[in-house]
């Protein structure tokens, strides 16, 4: 009787498995020689994925991979698998206090069922993982909408492996401004202001919008453990361009943010709860000729 490597993930015992695992016999160096292979072989995968429906290649994001990365250790080392982190942090929330800016999504995919750390091994596993989620079926397709989103523009690998459990996580990124430096913390009831820029041509500013949500706190592992989908909080202020007198939006309001021929555009921000939190700044672009705004930008500030 023939068994099939697939097969045998799946019926192997832990036992097996951790003896055919010896993350001990190679260095960190050869490790992540490995990771690179198999992060080069992922961004062909996504590339041609989105080839197919005449959609824009996808370049590499340095600052994603990175996050991506450290993500993707915490979770092989604790065994979860979950958008959160061990601090309690979503995915835009730890990619925007890395220091980045623009908007991003983020898949996730585990399997605590890895027995082998050769190349071609990982590099079959990863890419049965990413598989799983770009074969997704709607109204459950979350994850192959996220590889399909036409606004992405760069995309981040994270890859950890530790003893049976193998973790990928997909940082998607949406690069179309560029955000003047803002302090990422400041006291409740603060004034700030966020300046940014539109480099790509044959895009709008469509509105901005300031969300809040109460600091973050460390979850349990028993609910990390539990997989459950992300999305920022219901609490926002919208913030739209000036129009010029007389005209006004349909509430009366003439628009705060200020935006120059340059693609250039400024707005107060205004920390406006008492209690700590945390404000993401969203920019919604719009596409010439498009009516449908997208997200570029997720700033996020932590007041305390």
């Amino acid at each position: 009787m023939t068994f099939s490597r697939r097969g045998f993930l799946q019926s192997a015992g832990a036992s097996l498995g951790v003896a055919l695992l010896d993350r001990k016999s190679l260095a960190a160096d050869d490790l992540e020689h490995i990771f690179t292979e198999i992060r080069a072989n992922l961004l062909v995968m996504v590339n041609e994925e989105r080839a197919v429906e005449k959609l824009n290649a996808l370049e590499v994001d340095e600052l994603a991979q990175q996050v991506a990365t450290k993500h993707a250790q915490e979770m092989a080392t604790d065994g979860f698998a979950c958008h959160w982190g061990r601090d309690g942090r979503k995915p835009y929330q730890r990619y925007s206090f890395a220091g980045g800016t623009e908007a991003t999504q983020e898949n996730i995919s585990a399997t605590d069922h890895t027995w082998s750390l050769n190349v071609s091994d990982l590099k079959q596993d990863t890419a049965y993982m990413h598989v799983r989620l770009y074969n997704e079926q709607p109204p459950n397709d979350g994850h192959r909408r996220t590889i399909l989103a036409p606004q992405h523009t760069h995309v981040g690998f994270g890859i950890a492996v530790d003893d049976l459990r193998l973790r990928l996580v997909e940082l998607f990124v949406a690069r179309y401004v560029a955000v003047e430096p803002i302090r990422r913390k400041a006291k409740p009831g603060e004034r700030l202001t966020f300046a940014a820029k539109m480099p790509k041509e044959g895009y709008y500013l469509n509105n901005l919008e300031v969300f809040f949500e109460p600091l973050p706190a460390p979850p349990e592992l028993s609910w990390l453990r539990q997989p459950r989908p992300y999305s920022l909080p219901d609490e926002s202020r919208t913030l739209r361009p000036k129009v010029p007198p007389p005209f006004m939006y349909a509430d009366r309001q003439p628009g705060v943010v200020e935006m120059s021929l340059a693609g250039r555009f400024t707005t107060p921000i205004n920390l406006y709860r008492k209690e700590p939190g945390i404000y993401t700044i969203v920019s919604y672009l719009r596409r010439s000729g498009s009516a449908k705004a997208f997200p570029a930008t997720e700033v996020c500030i932590e007041a305390s």
